[in-house]
């Protein structure tokens, strides 16, 4: 049970599978359905202020390092700063939208990304990420239990 948990918990800190992939392979590797939900909710948070604290230093540094990395800082922060747009227009409550909606592109380093580019400090964008989180987490988790289904 500790190592499906623990898959659980690091398939959630990982980049576009977040919480949204780590759920259903929590529940479908017969885990509680509660204890998937912690891991993958844990798991989903760790990154989240080491990328808001660091990304815009690690970002910098990236810069200098070569042309090709230049573009592909250039790219991330493009991609943020067109998903910021709700943020702008809702503030608070808009990071919480992006964060809860479990599609592609949305999801805890998302926000988490836009809340350090837009420089929201860490004690005010954590507890909206989070909140995000755990919506998206009980819609993914009705969602893989059949609570409801998507047609």
């Amino acid at each position: 049970m500790i190592a499906k948990f623990l898959l659980t918990l690091v398939m959630a800190m990982v980049p576009v599978i977040e919480l949204r992939g780590a759920i259903p392979v929590g529940i479908a590797s017969d885990l509680p359905v509660w204890l998937t939900f912690i891991a993958a909710v844990i798991g989903n948070m760790i990154p989240v202020p080491i990328i808001i604290l660091f990304v815009r230093k690690v970002f910098a540094w990236l810069r200098t390092k070569s042309p090709w990395l230049e573009d592909k800082v250039s790219r991330l922060e493009a991609r943020a700063e067109k998903k910021a747009a709700l943020i702008y227009k809702y503030e608070l409550l808009g990071l919480l939208i992006l964060v809860a909606v479990p599609l592609p592109g949305t999801g805890a380093w998302t926000g988490a990304l836009i809340a350090a580019l837009l420089n929201i400090r860490l004690k005010v964008s954590f507890p909206v990420i989070l909140g995000g989180v755990l919506i998206a987490g009980v819609i993914v988790t009705c969602i893989s239990c059949g609570i409801f289904a998507i047609v």
